[in-house]
């Protein structure tokens, strides 16, 4: 099979996966698009938005679509991170001994939704962190390796709300993308009331089991990125550093830390993945300007002063994506 049938396998395979979502997600398509791009690039998803949006359901949905493993977290203040990565229990064996036996928590699954993740403390928010960025759980001595694909969509709710803990820095940055989940319009709520206030409800179809989504994954790397192109992502991530000669004004002012490496790896991969979506097998630098958002908004931390003005990251995002231009 050649790279152009790959392409077109890798489309034909991931419209029918957003079309199987679709059945149940009313509208939404940017953050369905968002998290189908985070799971074959490798990374894990957050989406934020008010209770009631569906973002439970999304996951949920995507799911069933896919052939994976699938194992759900509510996250709540008495939550504890054995809760997550499973404990060493006394059990008795054949020999009548008691010995200690690893019992695997629910991070040992393909797919997991962290539901409501900042209602935990940031201890319990932490235990996620090997997981996320290792692919391996440690319990005392013992490491032991998650299966592959490894994927976690987390939900959490504005940090305005009440009983929220602010995630701590090192986790955000293990996301791939933030997305934000956004009210229905007027058409789109009168679609949701007609496909949920019946007794039908759609029958969500496999479309892919775990070869399948490890092989897309593997087409999506090893789409070709022109030093430019590359160049254009570094420089927009370097923008987002306040001491930076092409950072804009309004970073100086209101940034007190820019993205990590970790976000120019996620605007690569992203953009790797948004091309092969799109049918194409090089990446655009129009692909890098659409995953920049997602892919950063976590990634800056806002001093004193953009905090107390209410200036928000993507606002931020926006006057460097108009200051920083494709070429050099």
């Amino acid at each position: 099979m050649d790279v152009k049938e790959r392409v077109a396998h890798f489309k034909r395979a991931t419209d029918r996966l957003k079309n199987e979502v679709g059945k149940i997600i009313v509208g939404q398509g940017e953050i369905v698009d968002g998290v189908v791009t985070a799971l074959l690039a490798g990374g894990h998803a957050l989406l934020e938005g008010v209770p009631g949006l569906g973002k439970t359901r999304l996951v949920r949905t995507l799911a069933d679509a896919l052939d994976l493993e699938f194992s759900r977290v509510q996250f709540t203040p008495d939550l504890m991170p054995s809760d997550i990565t499973g404990t060493k229990v006394a059990i008795q064996d054949d020999a009548g001994h008691t010995v200690l036996d690893f019992q695997k928590g629910p991070i040992f699954a393909n797919i997991v939704l962290a539901d409501e993740i900042n209602r935990a403390t940031p201890r319990t928010q932490s235990a996620m962190l090997e997981a996320m960025q290792e692919r391996s759980v440690t319990v005392g001595r013992q490491t032991y390796e998650l299966a592959h694909p490894f994927f976690v969509l987390a939900t959490q709710n504005p940090l305005e709300m009440d009983g929220t803990y602010p995630l701590p820095e090192a986790q955000l940055d293990r996301f791939l993308f933030k997305l934000h989940v956004t009210y229905p319009s007027a058409d789109e709520l009168h679609t949701i009331l007609d496909r949920t206030t019946g007794w039908d409800a759609p029958k969500i179809e496999q479309v892919m089991d775990q070869q399948g989504v490890m092989e897309l994954r593997h087409l999506a790397m090893d789409v070709p990125v022109a030093r430019h192109v590359q160049d254009y992502a570094v420089r927009i991530v370097m923008a987002t550093h306040p001491t930076h000669k092409e950072a804009p004004e309004i970073a100086c002012r209101y940034i007190r830390i820019g993205a990590s490496p970790r976000g120019a790896q996620a605007i690569i991969v992203a953009s790797k993945v948004r091309a092969v979506l799109d049918g194409r097998f090089a990446v655009s630098a129009q692909d890098v300007r659409a995953v920049a958002r997602p892919a950063l908004r976590h990634r800056i931390i806002r001093n004193f002063e953009g905090e107390a003005e209410g200036v928000s990251t993507d606002s931020i995002l926006d006057d460097i994506l108009r200051v920083i231009k494709e070429s050099g």
